[in-house]
């Protein structure tokens, strides 16, 4: 499998992906990449022309919901139905120091924890979260009275690069650092193996943004996401 540790390979995050790291697990061919339903909603294609588009819809059944790079689709596809279209930073921590943990009593989240996630994105929204999304890397949590109210993990992998995801917090806990005690966690896990973290967050979420560039993340790009559903 070739390795890609220049940074111009997160350039086309999730094609790069499926097609090294996660190539086990995706579904299509060389024209356009998916991953299975229970994992993530997220997709890929090499270029924008109509044969990838093409081949890109070929992948999905009706009613089935996924995301895709907006340029790829900038106008919406016959059989497809546009749910929301949104600009996505990429940031990238490129600073080799680990960051001091400390607060609440971390948690390893496993297949056991997947109902208390889900529950939790169904409130916070984090971004694409599926049953199975917790193959794609380990995740950890904390817990207070049994009751799960923050999480963070791991999903992309490009690389050296290894993208921080499912990052969220109760609303009733907001305030209270968790998200920053888990990033911490998260990202000297990285360090510790000798990967480079990134993220991508939603541009109009300043507050995640300001977050993101206090423990040493930078922007490095913005692109749009398309949020579609296949409808025959």
């Amino acid at each position: 499998m070739p390795e890609f540790n220049d940074e111009s390979e997160l350039d086309n995050p999730v094609w790069s992906c499926l097609r090294t790291r996660h190539a086990h697990l995706a579904q299509g061919g060389p024209l356009a990449l998916r991953y299975p339903a229970a994992f993530s909603p997220l997709s890929g294609m090499p270029t924008d022309a109509a044969e990838n588009v093409e081949a890109l819809q070929n992948l999905f059944t009706a009613g089935e919901e996924f995301d895709v790079r907006g340029e790829f689709v900038s106008s919406t596809p016959p059989k497809w139905e546009t749910r929301g279209r949104i600009r996505v930073v990429q940031m990238v921590r490129r600073d080799k120091a680990p960051l001091p943990v400390e607060g609440e009593p971390i948690s390893a989240l496993g297949a056991a924890d997947v109902a208390d996630m889900l529950a939790l994105v169904a409130v916070t929204h984090p971004g694409p979260f599926r049953e199975r999304t917790i193959e794609l890397g380990a995740f950890v949590g904390i817990r207070l009275q049994g009751r799960l109210l923050a999480m963070a993990g791991e999903r992309l992998w490009i690389g050296d690069h290894r993208e921080v995801s499912g990052v969220c917090t109760h609303p009733e806990t907001q305030g209270r650092g968790f998200a920053r005690v888990l990033l911490g966690h998260v990202i000297n896990r990285m360090l510790g193996a000798g990967q480079i973290p990134f993220l991508h967050v939603d541009s109009r979420n300043e507050r995640a943004i300001t977050l993101y560039e206090a423990l040493g993340f930078a922007r490095r790009t913005e692109f749009p996401l398309v949020q579609l559903r296949k409808i025959g």
